[in-house]
This record gives C-alpha cells, sequence and structure tokens, in this order.
C-alpha cells in the first residue's frame, strides 16, 4: 500500500498522530448528571448510530465519559466491527476507545469513524490484538496504524459523500422496519380474523409423518450428495446460502431424505427456545439435497392449504407460542417431536381467502426486497468510496 503513489496532496500520517483519547472519568455517573451508557452490547456492527443504550440509574460500573461527536470504537474482539458516533452524552464500557481528532484544521472530526470503519483499520485493529478468548488491541497498537490522509477539501468532499450515503442507508433501514411491521400487522389482523371453528389439527393436514431427517457424517470436500444445516431455516424460507454441507451416503438413503419445492422444514431443536419449532419452505436447492436430522419435514395437502400459508401462519407469534408450550428442555436444548407437531392447530379458510392473503403478503416481501436491494447497491458503493479513500484518492481499485 505504502508503495503506491498519492493523489496530489494527500500524505501518510499516522493514527495516533492525528488522533487522541480524551480520556475523561466519572467516578459516579450518576451523581455526575449522566443518564445513559453504551456498552459493547450497543454497537452494531457496520452501524455508525447508537441505538439502544443502558440507563445509569440501573446501576453501571463505567467509567469512561463521551459526549456528541466523538467516536466509539470497540477495541475487544475488534473483528466485530463496532465503531459509532456518539450523539448523546454518557458513560461507555472500559472496553470501547473514545477517540476524537487532535485539531479539526488537520482531520475534520466528521471523517474519522469512516477512517476506523475501513478495511485496512479493521486488519490492523484485528491484527494487533491479543488474547485467545477475548482478544483485544490497545492503544499504543492502534496509534500506529498509517493511512493516506486527504487534504481538507477532499476531505470535506469524502464526508459529504459518506454521509449522504449513510442517511440514505438510515432512511432505508428505517423503510424496511416500517414495512415489516405492515407485514406483521397484516398478518394478525389475517389470522385473527379467521373463526377457531376453522382450525384443523396438522395431522390431518399432512400426507404423512411428520419425518425426522438424517444426519450421515458430512466432508469438506463437497463428495456425495448436499444436505443442510440448521441455520437454513431462516424467516420462513430456506435459505442455502452458506447452509449446505455434503456427505457420502446410498442412493437409497439419499431418496428417503431427498427434499422438493414446496416441502416445510421444522426446526427439531434449538438452545434459543423461540427458534424452535420455527419453519421455512423449500423453493430452490441443490439438486439432491436432502435433510437432516435436526429437522422435521412436512408436505402439507395442497387441495386444503397452501404451505406458504401454513409456512406464514405457523412461524407467526400466535401460533408458535401455543406449539412452544410443548417444547421441552433437556441440557439447555428445547425440542420438539413428531407428536408435538401432529397436535398442533392451524386454521384453514377456503383456499381463495389463502389465495388473497398470499396475494398481498407478496407485494408486501416484494416492497422489502427492493428496499435490501437499494441497501446492498449503496453498500457497495461507501465500500468503494472507503478503498478510494484507503488508496490515497487513486480509484485503480
Amino acid at each position: 500500500m505504502k508503495n503506491k503513489t498519492l493523489k496530489s496532496g494527500w500524505r501518510w500520517v499516522r493514527f495516533g498522530d492525528v488522533v487522541r483519547l480524551p480520556k475523561t472519568k466519572s467516578k459516579d455517573p450518576l451523581a455526575d448528571g449522566f443518564e445513559r451508557y453504551v456498552g459493547l452490547e450497543h454497537l452494531e456492527p457496520g452501524d455508525l448510530r447508537i441505538r439502544s443504550y443502558g440507563n445509569v440509574a440501573d446501576g453501571v460500573t463505567f467509567t469512561s465519559v463521551f459526549q456528541p461527536g466523538q467516536v466509539l470504537f470497540g477495541k475487544r474482539r475488534a473483528y466485530q466491527r463496532k465503531v459509532a458516533v456518539a450523539d448523546f452524552t454518557g458513560v461507555c464500557s472500559g472496553d470501547i476507545y473514545v477517540l476524537e481528532t487532535k485539531d479539526p484544521q488537520i482531520l475534520l472530526p466528521e471523517l474519522l469513524p469512516f477512517i476506523c470503519q475501513t478495511e485496512e483499520f479493521f486488519e490492523h485493529a484485528v491484527g494487533t490484538s491479543a488474547g485467545s478468548l477475548s482478544p483485544r488491541t490497545n492503544w499504543t497498537s492502534l496509534s500506529s496504524f498509517e493511512f493516506a490522509l486527504p487534504p481538507k477539501n477532499e476531505q470535506s468532499r469524502l464526508v459529504t459523500l459518506l454521509n449522504t450515503i449513510e442517511e440514505c442507508l438510515s432512511s432505508l433501514s428505517e423503510a424496511e422496519i416500517a414495512t415489516r411491521t405492515l407485514e406483521l400487522a397484516k398478518l394478525d389482523i389475517a389470522f385473527a380474523s379467521i373463526p377457531n371453528s376453522r382450525l384443523v389439527s396438522v395431522s390431518d393436514l399432512i400426507h404423512m409423518g411428520p419425518k425426522n431427517g438424517f444426519s450421515p457424517k458430512t466432508n469438506a470436500e463437497k463428495r456425495g450428495y448436499p444436505t443442510l444445516s440448521i441455520g437454513a431455516v431462516r424467516d420462513g424460507q430456506i435459505v442455502v446460502d452458506g447452509n449446505v454441507k455434503y456427505a457420502d451416503i446410498s442412493e437409497k438413503d439419499a431418496l428417503n431424505f431427498r427434499l422438493k419445492t414446496n416441502d416445510v422444514l421444522v426446526v427439531r431443536g434449538n438452545g434459543n427456545k423461540y427458534l424452535t419449532g420455527k419453519c421455512g419452505i423449500v423453493d430452490a436447492i441443490p439438486d439432491g439435497c436432502f435433510y437432516p436430522d435436526l429437522l422435521i419435514k412436512l408436505e402439507f395437502k395442497q387441495s386444503l392449504i397452501r404451505p406458504e400459508f401454513a409456512v406464514l401462519q405457523w412461524n407467526n407469534p400466535g401460533a408458535h407460542n401455543i406449539l412452544l408450550t410443548r417444547a421441552k428442555t433437556t441440557n439447555g436444548i428445547w425440542k420438539i417431536n413428531g407428536a408435538d407437531i401432529r397436535k398442533h392447530m392451524l386454521k384453514v379458510p377456503d383456499l381463495s381467502k389463502q389465495d388473497a392473503l398470499l396475494g398481498e403478503v407478496r407485494e408486501i416481501q416484494l416492497a422489502i426486497k427492493d428496499i435490501n436491494i437499494r441497501k446492498e447497491k449503496l453498500e457497495h458503493l461507501k465500500s468503494y468510496a472507503l478503498k478510494e479513500m484507503s488508496h490515497g484518492g487513486i480509484d485503480d481499485i
């Protein structure tokens, strides 16, 4: 990197030469008038806004003081990429560095958080961290980080660009939350409006089973047939990316547990009780894919209930919480079984009413998908701008 020729006006600087740790402390935050505190758990990876915090009145041992505009950087487990800009006064964990620029005429305070979001900064922070279970970087190591500092006018341009991207991303995130809330409200109202006289046991809605899966030893060489990990069941879908393994099994076993479109997979057990019993519908999967023992397969009678309608209702809190009353825990793992599922009840209106609701929900889900596509494009633009800054203004990246 340092062998590259910088754009005119740019220069290499050490982080510690332009950034400092204020180190302001409060021995008694409550008596000193502080109302909010921030721990690592309140910082979200990749999000520069502090969206949650704790109340000092509830008790806290944190003493590091931060002010609006200062940058909070999580020095413990730096690979989590926790950087935020404070917009209120408070105290924070000792595992968080409070950063500010030494001279705003040399480094604009508004550019500092974006410097802390570059790949090079994170690589340096992670590379200089010590400790096995809970690695931390230290200020001596962090201050030695070298980066390309733009001239003042270029800093202003970058701040305007990156802040505009952040504002757009924040607006899209709020739009996504509002749209998901709309979807949940729509489903709550729809399911509540179906009379209890339409309740039918799952045993009467499926062709056979429920049937547990098959979990042979997997391999890293992608030999044999593909199978899924439990993480594939997400938001009512079967998400293949990052959740496929391979196992050497016989053709007979592969056929016995093979998946097809519109099969529904239910999580049989999980350490998180809320995730136990959640389900997802099979859509696009690798050829020959079979399902593991951690999941249970259901095949709904489509002449009675649309699988997609069943999944939406199944995962809705009203129905899912009832199923969870049957869950049992052993060694911290919550489980349900085939008998629990057969006894479970779903409301089954006429197919025309199911299709009407599905049509409305698909429109909402398309809107959510569009929002996420826009967010991905903005994240790509931000990444490009950060790379350009890291490369000293040279755009051959």
